[in-house]
């Protein structure tokens, strides 16, 4: 098909004004049958839509947008995303349940989607973000705010020249250029047109240190995904994990007192567990200060050839839960988990074909959702009530409520404050406020005195950095950054410490912080 005939079935479109995927599909065929051609695919008509709204030759049509952008769910959150892998290097860990294939970063293999493309661009992050920029752009996604995700065995065990190489690599990625620097890298992302609003990197518990933490901000981390698996020392020990929950508990206290975001990862279903031990796990982390996580992925465990676990399920020592016991389990933790903490994953990314036994079931979460709501219930995670999986705009903030939440984590305080429609099922915007109880004897000085902006996130579909959205940039970051403000005046701090991805620095600086050492602090009146 020509590039003419697909910008004659934009202005079809255009003229049609469909109001969902099925009606723009139904133009969409009927105009390609006229000229003789197949149904072409989202991508080639997006490009002869930007296309003719380049020439002048149509307005911009944020509907049509929407409908011809392919998984608009991947920046429904207000992020575009984009995940790199490390190379393979040697893991600390000896986990029974982890996958060690050759040439592959601990417990990742070659056919995941993630691994597919590291292992086309030889692990070189810069190709990898490069590639997934371009596939974003042409799939209609907008790209200028990027969370980067890092992965690949134990990120803190990688040599500390690879480390500094590879942040670079991805700095230089998303700005277009090389820099002599990391610390060049950074600045100029800063005005950059693919911004790193958010860097998470991937490690254990028992590599945690206050000079793990200091080199992790020199990097310009924000979140830290820490593999705990379980809090039972018995399974942590049967499971050769190499860690305790103690451990765990230390890492989390230094982590939070830095001001990162935490992702826990645990595993449902390991040898030695029990569906009653693990529901009684996440009951624990949920209401026990010394836990109380932010989000959560949970990994229900399964076997895989190239596990030592492979060798426990063929001799029948390990067997698996039954998919009525792991429904049943994942639906009791649903509904406990409170509405500060995000369930990121419920089950591991891996295909189908390599999977001899435990879950297999790739849709688990919509299976889960369809159940609650035959049920009657609804789980009040952040990311079951984030406003773009809800369809709700607010039509001002006047619609929206102001709910402020607070408890006991780590050896501090932190106060959850977020605007939510007034049932409480939808949430816009929120922001972690953590008042450290070592506030006066932090061991990052620029932390003594402050009170700790940890996440500040406004959801809905991603809208361009000067753009108006239906949610994004109508204000909502503001008056939330405001409220923690007055809180640590009533406190009697007089600092506030944002813990912000190199390209927020900016937006930080209109509201009077400034850059000190990595963070964004601003002394309060």
């Amino acid at each position: 098909m020509t590039k003419i005939q697909l910008q004659k079935i934009i202005k079809s479109l255009i003229k049609a004004v469909p109001q969902s995927y099925k009606e723009l599909m139904s133009t969409v065929r009927r105009e390609a049958g006229n000229f003789g051609f197949p149904t072409p695919e989202k991508s080639k008509l997006l490009s002869a839509y930007h296309s003719l709204l380049k020439n002048k030759k149509i307005k911009h049509n944020p509907n049509l947008e929407k409908l011809l952008t392919k998984r608009a769910v991947r920046t429904m959150s207000g992020v575009a995303v984009i995940t790199v892998l490390t190379k393979a290097y040697p893991c600390p860990g000896r986990c029974v349940f982890c996958p060690t294939e050759a040439r592959m970063p601990k417990s990742y293999l070659s056919n995941e989607p993630a691994v597919m493309r590291a292992i086309l661009n030889d692990f070189d992050p810069y190709r990898q973000i490069k590639m997934r920029l371009r596939a974003l752009k042409a799939n209609g996604h907008k790209t200028d705010k990027v969370e980067l995700i890092v992965i690949g065995g134990t990120w803190s065990s990688h040599p500390h020249q690879y480390q500094n190489w590879y942040i670079k690599r991805c700095f230089e990625a998303l700005n277009g250029r090389k820099a002599k620097s990391l610390k060049q890298a950074q600045k100029t992302n800063e005005t950059a047109k693919h911004r790193c609003v958010g860097l998470t990197l991937e490690t254990r518990p028992d590599f945690i240190t206050e000079k793990e933490i200091i080199r992790m901000r020199n990097y310009g981390c924000t979140r830290v995904e820490l593999g705990i698996q379980h809090i039972d020392n018995k399974i942590l020990a049967y499971n050769k994990r190499g860690h305790t929950a103690e451990r765990s508990i230390k890492a989390l206290r230094l982590l939070k007192e830095a001001g990162f975001k935490i992702n826990l990862h645990f595993m449902l279903d390991l040898p030695g567990s029990s569906p009653a031990k693990d529901l009684a796990m996440f009951k624990k982390i949920y209401t026990q200060s010394d836990f109380m996580p932010d989000m959560v992925k949970v990994y229900p465990c399964v076997v895989n050839e190239h596990a030592e676990l492979y060798n426990w399920w063929k001799s029948g020592r390990y067997k698996p839960y039954s998919e009525k016991q792991l429904h049943k389990l994942l639906i009791n933790i649903k509904k406990i988990t409170p509405e500060y903490v995000r369930i990121t994953r419920l089950i591991r990314d891996i295909p189908k074909e390599s999977i001899l036994a435990g879950n297999s079931i790739t849709n688990l979460r919509q299976l889960l959702d369809d159940e609650s709501k035959k049920e009657g219930w609804s789980c009040r995670c952040i990311r079951c009530r984030e406003v773009s999986r809800h369809n709700q705009a607010a039509k001002s903030i006047d619609d929206l409520i102001l709910k402020v939440r607070s408890y006991r984590a780590s050896c501090g305080t932190e106060y959850f404050l977020s605007y939510e429609s007034k049932d409480e099922k939808v949430i816009y915007s929120f922001l972690r406020l953590r008042l450290d109880d070592k506030a006066r004897s932090n061991f990052m000085p620029e932390l003594v005195n402050a009170g700790l902006v940890r996440e500040l996130h406004t959801y809905g579909q991603l809208t361009e950095l000067g753009q108006r959205g239906k949610v994004q940039h109508i204000g909502l970051g503001s008056k939330l950054l405001k409220e923690a403000e007055n809180i640590c005046q009533k406190e009697g701090l007089p600092k506030m410490a944002i813990i912000a991805g190199v390209g927020v620095r900016q937006y930080y600086e209109k509201f009077g912080y400034k850059l000190e050492g990595t963070y964004m602090t601003k002394k309060l009146k």
